[in-house]
């Protein structure tokens, strides 16, 4: 049985982050992005942002469709990077101010949301 705090073997680094912003769906990750502190993206942001490229190769060895367990761990933050990206990248500090906006709305479809 898979541990809703696995990760694939090799993505070990990466396990202090997944109760925190292994979500499913879009709008569970832009929320958990507008609540979490600046320290908090820029700690995930540092620690998964040079991981893309391995969690990628391996995620795309996979089905989309049949991602499980650790691989939908997986999966789940590196889709929680691409909302964090963002934040740290581009807005730092103005996060707060950018987010107030995003309270007000909700992501009811993404592209998650159809099968592959």
């Amino acid at each position: 049985m898979t541990d809703l705090h696995d990760l694939p073997e090799g993505f070990g680094d990466l396990a202090p982050f997944v109760p925190l912003w292994s979500l499913a769906g879009s709008d569970a990750r832009k929320r958990r992005r507008i609540a979490s502190t600046e320290h908090e993206r820029q700690a995930f942001y540092a620690a998964a942002a040079p991981r893309l490229a391995d969690a990628l190769a391996h995620l795309d060895r996979l089905p989309l469709g049949d991602l499980a367990g650790a691989d939908r761990n997986l999966m789940n933050l590196v889709l929680s990077l691409a909302h964090v990206s963002l934040a740290v990248e581009k807005q730092g500090s103005n996060e707060a101010r950018h987010a107030v906006n995003h309270a007000f709305f909700t992501i009811t479809r993404s592209t998650e949301d159809y099968p592959a």
